[in-house]
């Protein structure tokens, strides 16, 4: 679709719409779109859609809330237009997502500010919002507000802070991943220097805090696979990490990086949570996607983080190259017989980058919402609870990640990071801090830069950038 706006700010939204339709950038493609807005309190805003060479022109005018602050009645714009636009392209295409309009990475937080803002009345009243201002499906405006309902524990305090720390390095690389992350073969001869210069960070960062007067809620170790580092070198790692806190998390995402040896360290440096990731339980596709492990693997790293007491999550990807319903389906019943503290339920996204957005390969798409129900309903009936979602660009039928936990076991830091209530020092190649003022409503970022050699490289002047966006 060939889209041409007078209001540049509507642009990416516009495009990511037309994508969950199908519709794509091509020359092929037989839809343009015209659009114009004017006005500011009442706004008149028009569409000129060309379908086969025939055009349609539709009108939209609105009344818009002055008293609101200039950021809010921008998303307000925004929202009001883009429903509008979902709407013709719905009743052209014979089209309904499962989303509806929302393009953004986290519908929960979407929702929660229409309550903040006093849009909802009360958050008991989201799914009915959801599903008629927002043309959501029922059964996905449900789901968002069981996460509401079990995200407990949020606490919006400017001194609380979490950490994050990016090891970019696996032992090879998905056929679907798009991460910035290195294989080990390719910089096996700078991990001792990157691990240097995180520890030079971590240094900096605990300045940080002690001027700042932070306190440290969770830390979090992601990547890549952090566990392919050996235990030497996790345990200079993590020893410097030495504040007091409620939940530390490491990846340790490849089972077959995972030896007791390693996970003695984390024990003996105060690691609670560890991620284990299968992705899926069928050898074939493990092969297809680039993974070397063996389902025995997952077994035994499972069994060595039971035996010392670590809480274990469980990572599945749904609409895998080759698998079927079927297959999926006994990939979520095996996680059900290992009874994982928690469960997170991908989908699959076909991220420009990565190898599977270039080698040609099929990937069939039409029993993905089928296997995300089923997962839901199943875990659901053995009492898991939702409580984390975020949805990324390109995912199949644009659908959606979720977390679930059971018992009393959710993962703090994925709440507070998806719905961004803290400020996240980020440490590390490609690690983002967030500072949040909760307060004034702003959140801004800076990035680290992305690649391990860079990261050495330019080291000191991403150091006085940090120290200067923390003064």
């Amino acid at each position: 679709m060939k889209i041409s706006t007078n209001k540049e700010e509507y642009l990416v939204e516009f495009q990511d719409l037309a994508k969950l339709f199908g519709i794509g950038e091509s020359e092929d493609d037989n839809l343009s779109l015209t659009h114009t807005e004017e006005g500011e309190g009442e706004i008149q805003t028009k569409f000129t859609l060309i379908k086969n060479g025939q055009a349609k022109e539709y009108e939209y005018k609105y009344s818009l809330n002055l008293s609101l602050s200039q950021l809010r009645q921008k998303s307000v714009r925004k929202r009001k237009v883009q429903n509008y636009l979902y709407q013709i392209l719905s009743n052209e295409l014979g089209v309904q997502l499962p989303w509806g309009s929302l393009t953004g990475v986290r519908p929960t937080k979407f929702a929660c500010d229409l309550v903040e803002y006093g849009e909802i009345r009360e958050s008991y009243l989201v799914p009915e919002i959801l599903n008629r201002d927002y043309f959501v499906s029922m059964d996905r405006a449900r789901l968002v507000g069981q996460i509401i309902k079990n995200q407990k524990g949020i606490i919006r305090n400017d001194n609380l802070i979490d950490l994050y720390v990016n090891i970019p390095i696996c032992p090879t690389r998905c056929v679907y991943c798009s991460f910035i992350s290195s294989e080990l073969s390719k910089v096996c001869d700078k991990v001792e220097t990157y691990i240097d210069c995180l520890i030079k960070e971590i240094n900096c960062v605990k300045e940080i805090i002690r001027k700042k007067s932070y306190i440290v809620r969770n830390i979090y170790i992601g990547g890549g696979t952090p566990s392919v580092l050996t235990a030497k070198q996790l345990d200079r790692l993590l020893g410097a990490l030495n504040f007091p806190i409620n939940e530390f998390t490491v990846e340790c995402g490849r089972p077959d990086t995972i030896t007791a040896e390693k996970l003695d360290v984390l024990k003996k440096q105060g690691v609670t949570r560890i991620s284990i990731n299968p992705q899926t339980f069928c050898e074939a596709t493990l092969k297809r996607i680039g993974r070397k492990q063996k389902n025995m693997q997952v077994y035994e790293a499972y069994t060595l983080a039971l035996e010392r007491d670590f809480v274990v999550n469980m990572d599945i990807i749904a609409g895998l190259p080759g698998e079927k319903l079927g297959i999926f389906k006994r990939t979520v019943n095996t996680l059900l017989e290992l009874q994982p503290h928690n469960i997170t339920i991908h989908t699959l996204s076909i991220k420009n980058g990565s190898n599977l957005s270039t080698d040609g390969t099929k990937v069939d798409d039409k029993d993905v919402e089928k296997m995300l129900d089923y997962a839901h309903s199943t875990l659901f009936k053995n009492d898991y609870k939702p409580y984390y979602i975020y949805r990324q660009k390109n995912q199949l039928k644009g659908l959606e990640n979720v977390g679930y936990f059971r018992d009393n076991y959710p993962c703090m830091f994925n709440i507070e990071s998806m719905e961004e209530t803290n400020t996240i020092i980020g440490i590390g190649a490609g690690a983002i801090s967030k500072r949040v003022f909760n307060l004034e409503r702003k959140l801004t970022r800076l990035a680290n830069v992305k690649f391990v050699e860079d990261y050495i490289a330019r080291f000191d002047e991403m150091l006085e950038k940090k120290k200067e966006f923390f003064k």
